[in-house]
């Protein structure tokens, strides 16, 4: 999978947030809050380009101090909540 185009994090405020750009606005309507781990793994899927649950989950056992399991399930998580608000294909 991968973060469709038109769709970006932008610091507002203060906050991390997905954002859709020109179509992706349209489309999209609405701001995507992340937390700090979140918005990692947004930028970690945007130089990945293709991604899998595994290969992000991998990446941020490899910058935070977490269990591969809890890597997993965490990103699979968030993934499942980018996927619902369809800004991945």
């Amino acid at each position: 999978m991968k973060i469709k185009k038109g769709f970006v994090l932008r610091d507002v405020c203060g906050e991390q947030v997905i954002m859709g750009e020109g179509i992706g606005a349209l489309d999209f309507g609405r701001l995507l809050c992340l937390n700090e781990t979140a918005a990692w793994l947004w930028k970690k899927a945007e130089e990945m380009g293709d991604f899998a649950v595994d290969s992000l989950a991998e990446a941020l056992c490899g910058e935070y101090d977490v269990s591969a399991e809890q890597a997993k399930a965490d990103v699979a998580a968030i993934v499942a909540e980018w996927q619902k608000v369809n800004v991945l294909e």
